[in-house]
């Protein structure tokens, strides 16, 4: 890091460059007591160290880098209700009365967000109303279907017709919609530092540049060593993706890495605002592509095109940019000032992993996808837990830590993004056609004239090549984001759960401790190989 600017450790973002003042604090230099040590300092660590502050818990948190470097102030900033995971298969894993408890919890995280920016007067979030989640096929009746569904549980919806989703989004992509007014869009860098700063108002000690080399789990006073302190305290709670692999690699190995590319484009003027008349956050996608919203007044922040795999932002960014043109072309040539790229780690059932692994260690993890809510809610989940011995995060019980198949996973989950997104473009292309076919007929039914056959000449063709589109150059890996490489053979590849093994007391009818079944399989240690 360059000490001179501090604001080099948060890449090249545009997040960085309007980053509100933040402390550079110290590493841990001593040894030290606390009652509890967080480890990680992301927005979950960051959530959970002031929740407990608040109650009078005596708080150090270890941060290896600076405060929230990594995803937690690098995503696109939607504060979204629910999970990653969709509420069918929610339901489907728990039953009806659990996932709407489990819905309500996620709100809850998203309403934290909204109040303690406004209680701390945290400056430089500036929070947005709403979240549009628009579909690119004609699917009323699927849509309808969901919003009654998110209805049941109790969140606040409204179904957009055609109609009014063209009226403030001039896209011919777009169909139907549904609209989150509860939703918010925020500086996620700016809200993680004034989070920071409001857990050291109430007492929490954080330390920055200061790994946890090693843990001793074991007693009632825990053990943590770092390069230049040693630390002890009666909990410890792990708050971290993939970076949790030094500390403690089975729970890294239950993740799939997950990168995402983000652009901001240069001031585009009045015509962004003609093209998009709406303020919030927009998705058009089930997957980690085209989420965007206005920021700045009149730039366009656009994330999307996943990898397993890191690659290098520049190669992605004439592709984002693409896909602006395609939704868009109205903007014309868009100039991109900004361009990043942040990882994330996505359990295969898609849900955050919360829980106690043994007892005094707690974990916070697996927030891909809808982290700024459920980081949110895991905090006060598991400041409960230790100060109160509230029982409410035994709800994610039932979704445990499973391995993520190691090298295998990663490249068996990039073919599903690249074939799903295949999928989602021929169906968007049959949908336009559809709906181009049916304002033919019509025409034609009223008279038509030579001058609708023009217009049928400009139809959009569908061939094969244009469905492939989505996945042209600047979305397939280049040398930097490749995988290394591997060999599938279905018939010689094993997938296995292994067995659990837990201490349960007799007599005792709650949840064991959280239960670790991250285990690699046996022949891929043999082989020495390591995960990429």
């Amino acid at each position: 890091m360059d000490e001179a600017n501090p604001a080099s450790a948060y890449g090249e973002t545009w997040y960085a460059a309007t980053m509100v003042d933040a402390p550079l604090r110290p590493p841990l230099g001593a040894e030290v007591d606390a009652e509890v040590c967080v480890i990680g300092g992301g927005l979950a660590g960051l959530t959970v160290a002031r929740e407990l502050a608040l109650g009078g818990w005596s708080v150090v948190l270890l941060e290896a880098g600076r405060i929230a470097a990594r995803a937690s102030g690098r995503s696109a900033g939607f504060v979204l209700p629910g999970f990653a995971a969709s509420p069918d298969s929610i339901i489907a894993r728990v039953g009806f009365d659990r996932a709407k408890d489990l819905w309500t919890l996620a709100q809850s995280g998203l309403d934290y967000v909204r109040n303690i920016v406004r209680q701390e007067k945290m400056p430089g979030v500036d929070p947005q109303d709403g979240w549009l989640y628009v579909s690119k096929t004609d699917n009323g009746d699927e849509f309808t279907r969901l919003a009654a569904l998110v209805g049941e549980f109790g969140g606040e919806i409204e179904g957009w017709p055609t109609d009014r989703v063209r009226a403030v989004l001039r896209s011919e992509r777009y169909f139907h919609a549904i609209h989150y007014p509860r939703a918010i869009s925020i500086h996620p860098l700016n809200y993680a530092l004034g989070l920071a700063a409001a857990a050291e108002r109430v007492g929490v000690r954080i330390y920055e540049n200061t790994p946890a080399l090693s843990m001793d789990p074991a007693g009632v006073r825990k053990r943590i060593v770092t390069p230049h302190g040693r630390l002890r305290a009666n909990f410890i709670v792990l708050c971290g993706n993939l970076q949790i692999a030094g500390l403690m690699p089975q729970i890294a190995e239950t993740l799939i890495p997950i990168t995402t590319y983000v652009i901001t484009t240069a001031k585009l003027g009045s015509g962004l605002g003609e093209a998009v008349g709406y303020q919030g956050a927009i998705s058009d996608s089930d997957l980690a592509d085209s989420h965007y919203r206005i920021v700045d007044g009149d730039r366009l922040m656009w994330s999307g095109r996943a990898t397993t795999w890191p690659g290098n932002p520049g190669r992605y960014a004439g592709a984002l940019a693409a896909d602006i043109g395609k939704t868009y072309p109205q903007l014309g040539k868009i100039a991109v000032e900004y361009a990043w790229s942040g990882t994330l780690g996505n359990p295969l059932h898609r849900m955050p992993q919360i829980g106690e692994l043994i007892p005094g260690v707690w974990l916070a993890s697996g927030f891909g996808g809808h982290g700024l809510n459920t980081t949110a809610m895991a905090g006060n989940l598991i400041a409960r837990g230790i100060a109160d011995d509230d029982p409410s995060w035994k709800l994610f019980s039932p979704f445990e830590l499973v391995w993520a198949g190691g090298k295998y996973g990663r490249a068996l989950a990039q073919v599903y993004y690249w074939t799903r997104r295949l999928g989602d473009a021929l169906a968007e292309r049959r949908a336009r056609i559809g709906e181009f076919s049916l304002g033919r007929s019509a025409r034609y039914s009223n008279g038509g004239d030579a001058a609708d056959h023009a217009v049928d000449a400009a139809a959009p063709p569908e061939t094969a090549f244009d469905a492939m589109a989505p996945i042209a150059e600047g979305d397939l890996p280049g040398t930097d984001t490749a995988p290394p490489s591997v060999q599938i053979e279905t018939g010689a590849m094993e997938l296995r759960a292994p067995a659990a093994e837990a201490e349960i007391t007799p007599g005792d009818e709650t949840p064991p401790p959280m239960i670790l079944v991250a285990n690699r399989h046996d022949e891929e240690e043999k082989s020495g190989d390591a995960d990429v």
